[in-house]
């Protein structure tokens, strides 16, 4: 099987060497509904359709749209990295919307596309809010066109309530991220002040995510959430934040926590750029490629992050729609926990760093394994939970 080759991005505006990015991200998860009560525990099993070993479909007249918030964090691009790898894998064509952090964009981008009406559209969009699910469904809607949501939507927005068109919503939990990476962070200062960088305000995503690290922090009497800044997914923004924190609390920050690797990324190089550099320690969610090579050197500061792939989430999600689309799958008929779902994380340090990269060498034999088990049992990432996941 062939390998595919990691593409290679710029960093951010402020880095100084290129980064080599891969289709890639990371988090930990907790579920509290359907089926399980861990997002890290054992997959749920179902004796309704799995989605494994789909006949042969005819996909003329099939297109594939992958929406994502921006394409230069490196997760976004993962995603785009996972629907183009299951199109070429099913002959579908596919379309690319850059939301540009935008969710008037977004919306209207999608909706521009679906309205051409000219292909039988399925849909794969990590939206920029949680607000933004209901217009995207009803566009879907209104084309006939079947989508998956991954990461955020209004809690009370369910795909069985919307009809077969909204196939399914997808994520790995976020309190159990937070919680995860908040632990290894405490465990390494012992003591000192910890800032935080969210993502979008709107997004459940980030929410949960803080959600966990505030709720884990509690254990920890000695160690003290300074504060909690949100730079929305943005390499860049996180770097204005991390040097604006910094200007603030000064050498109070023994530690900095985010919700993504793109964020970790530019407080990083805040970080190397102050009095502080050396001084502090990391943790976040993503694993990307530069996150990886520096938990791999000597003097490693990144002491804990969460793993899952972007193209994991978009090949998962696009063809749970595919399914749909092609008559081999009544959405009616699924159980919930196949509808709200939640996915499998693990969280991750230098010692058992090498058991989850190796899935990002051959992306396109995952795939193969994607389509051969269908979407809620594939490695590393089965179905644990059904959604939605609850605050602690």
């Amino acid at each position: 099987m062939t390998t595919r080759t990691l593409r290679s991005r710029p960093p951010l505006a402020v880095a100084v060497a290129a980064v080599t990015v891969v289709a890639l991200a990371a988090g930990c998860s907790s579920a509290s509904t359907n089926k399980a009560t861990s997002t890290t525990g054992s997959a749920v099993t179902d004796a309704s359709y799995t989605g494994a070993n789909a006949k042969p479909a005819d996909t003329s007249n099939l297109q594939i749209i992958a929406s994502v918030i921006n394409t230069t964090n490196p997760y976004f691009a993962s995603n785009i990295d996972g629907a183009k790898a299951l199109g070429k894998k099913l002959n579908i064509p596919v379309q690319i919307v850059d939301a540009e952090g935008s969710s008037q964009k977004e919306i209207s981008k999608i909706q521009a596309i679906l309205a051409q009406g000219n292909k039988k559209n399925i849909v794969f969009v990590n939206t920029v809010a949680s607000s933004d699910v209901p217009p995207i469904i009803s566009a879907c809607k209104q084309a006939s066109a079947y989508c998956t949501i991954w990461w955020n939507k209004p809690d009370n927005f369910e795909p069985w309530d919307q009809g077969n068109n909204f196939v399914a919503f997808q994520k790995h939990g976020g309190v159990d991220s937070g919680r995860c990476t908040a632990k290894t962070l405490a465990e390494s200062i012992s003591s000192g002040g910890v800032v935080a960088l969210g993502g979008v305000q709107d997004s459940t995503t980030s929410q949960t995510r803080v959600a966990g690290l505030k709720d884990e922090l509690k254990k920890y009497p000695d160690v003290k959430l300074l504060d909690v800044r949100p730079a929305n997914w943005d390499p860049q923004m996180a770097f204005q934040e991390t040097q604006n924190l910094i200007a603030k609390y000064g050498d109070k920050i023994k530690g900095i926590w985010a919700a993504d690797d793109g964020m970790i990324i530019g407080a990083k190089e805040a970080v190397d750029k102050s009095a502080l550099k050396g001084k502090v320690k990391f943790t976040s969610d993503g694993l990307y490629p530069p996150v990886i090579d520096i938990m791999k050197s000597p003097d490693n500061p990144i002491v804990g992050e969460t793993f899952h792939r972007g193209y994991m989430a978009s090949s998962m999600g696009l063809y749970t729609a595919y399914l749909a689309a092609t008559g081999q799958m009544d959405p009616s008929k699924l159980p919930h926990e196949k509808r709200d779902s939640i996915f499998k994380i693990a969280c991750v340090t230098p010692a058992n760093l090498a058991d989850y990269t190796k899935y990002d060498t051959d992306i396109d034999s995952w795939i193969d394994t994607l389509i051969k088990n269908g979407p809620w049992n594939v490695e590393p990432v089965p179905l644990v939970a059904g959604g939605p996941e609850k605050l602690p």
